[in-house]
């Protein structure tokens, strides 16, 4: 599924594979790891293992390569689609709440992998 409509996004996204681990943000357990797609300083895509509803709060841990410490980040779920039968999911997030400190590490990866063209 390709967007191929005016750009509508706020935030530059580069296509990058971090390391992210999440959970539904009310739920202690049930931690998954997976990698984003593409990252802004608005959101990202990750792929699931599993659907999510739109609007779902997610609590976020993403690894960067400007902080040896993960970024913490509360996300609510844009929307959720299938993309192999039953097993992998795009999920599209929105960053909800970003301190400056983590937003200035976002930046900086978004800029370092802008100027690389990647």
């Amino acid at each position: 599924m390709t967007y191929t409509g005016p750009e509508r996004r706020k935030h530059p996204r580069i296509s990058g594979r971090f390391i992210v681990s999440y959970r539904i943000l009310d739920e202690i357990d049930n931690v998954d790891i997976t990698q984003t797609k593409n990252v802004s300083l608005g959101g990202m895509l990750l792929t699931t293992n599993r659907p999510f509803d739109p609007g779902t709060k997610l609590a976020l841990e993403i690894r960067l390569p400007f902080d040896p410490n993960p970024i913490i980040i509360t996300g609510r779920v844009i929307d959720s689609y299938e993309v192999t039968r039953d097993l992998i999911y795009d999920t599209r997030i929105e960053f909800l709440s970003v301190d400056e400190r983590h937003k200035n590490i976002i930046n900086q990866t978004i800029g370092y992998y802008l100027k690389r063209g990647t």
